[in-house]
C-alpha cells in the first residue's frame, strides 16, 4: 500500500471539506467496538461518528444509519464492519457519502441477503457458538470459558479485551440475515475491503470474492473477525486513503 497523507497536512488542498468517518458495528457489537480506531483518527484530525444500530433488522439497521448521515454536513467515508457490510451496501446511496470501506464486511449484490450471499460457503466455525432465545435474538454462548468470542469472533485480541467485547455484546435478530438490500451503493461510489485472511466467522474466501465482485481496492491482513481491535493502525491507514481519494 503507498503512504498515505495526513488528513492535517497542508499538503491537503485547502478548498477541499475534510470528510466525516462514520462507522458502523456488525452483530452483537455497538459503537463502542470502534474505540481505538476512533482514537487513531481523531490524532489525525478526522471527526468521527459511530452510529449505534439496534440490531433489530436490517431495515432498522439502514434507517438508524441514514438518520446519522442525514444530521451531516459535507462528504462521508461510511465504514462498515462485518454484518455492517450490508447495512453501508444500501445506506451508502445517500448522497453525501462518497466513499465505502468494508472492513471483512458483507458488501451484498442488490436484492440479496447476508445468508444468501454465504450459502455457497462452508459455515465458519464461529456459528457453532451462537444461540437464539424465545425471541429470535441471537448471542454468542458461553461455552468453553468465552470460547465463542475468544476463539473465533477476535482470537487475535488481547483475552482481557476478549472479556469485554462478550461483556458488551448486543443481542441480534436472527432475521437481520434474512433481510435483503433493495439497492447497491457499491455500483456507482469507490470501495474499499479489508480482509482478514484469519476470519472465522466470514470465510475469508467469501470476503475476497466479494471485495473482486465490487471492484474494491483490497489490503489483506493477517488478522481475525476485528481487525479494526487488533490491527486498529493498518484498518485506519486504509480509511484514510480513502480519505485522501474523496479529497483530491
Amino acid at each position: 500500500m503507498q503512504p498515505v497523507p495526513d488528513t492535517t497536512s497542508t499538503a491537503t488542498r485547502p478548498s477541499a471539506q475534510q470528510p466525516t468517518v462514520v462507522l458502523v458495528h456488525g452483530a452483537w457489537a455497538d459503537g463502542s467496538t470502534w474505540s481505538r480506531l476512533t482514537s487513531l483518527l481523531q490524532e489525525k484530525g478526522v471527526n468521527v461518528v459511530a452510529v449505534q444500530n439496534p440490531l433489530t433488522s436490517l431495515e432498522d439497521d439502514i434507517a438508524t444509519t441514514r438518520r446519522a448521515l442525514e444530521r451531516l454536513q459535507g462528504p462521508v467515508v461510511l465504514v462498515g464492519w462485518s454484518y455492517g457490510g450490508a447495512v453501508i451496501t444500501e445506506a451508502g446511496q445517500n448522497d453525501n457519502v462518497k466513499a465505502l470501506v468494508y472492513v471483512a464486511a458483507f458488501a451484498l449484490s442488490e436484492g440479496m441477503s447476508v445468508n444468501q450471499t454465504a450459502k455457497d460457503y462452508p459455515p465458519p466455525s464461529g456459528f457453532n457458538h451462537v444461540q437464539a432465545d424465545k425471541d429470535g435474538f441471537l448471542t454468542l454462548t458461553l461455552t468453553l470459558t468465552l470460547e465463542g468470542v475468544q476463539q473465533h469472533l477476535a482470537q487475535d485480541v488481547a483475552p482481557a479485551q476478549t472479556k469485554v467485547i462478550f461483556a458488551t455484546q448486543h443481542p441480534t435478530h436472527a432475521s437481520s440475515f434474512d433481510g435483503k438490500v433493495s439497492v447497491a451503493a457499491w455500483t456507482t461510489k469507490p470501495s474499499w475491503y479489508v480482509v482478514s485472511e484469519q476470519d472465522r466467522m466470514i470465510q475469508p474466501d467469501l470476503q475476497t470474492a466479494m471485495a473482486q465482485k465490487i471492484s474494491a481496492k483490497v489490503t489483506t491482513l493477517p488478522a481475525g473477525h476485528a481487525p479494526h481491535i487488533s490491527q486498529p493502525s493498518e484498518v485506519a491507514e486504509v480509511i484514510l486513503e480513502a480519505i485522501a481519494h474523496v479529497t483530491q
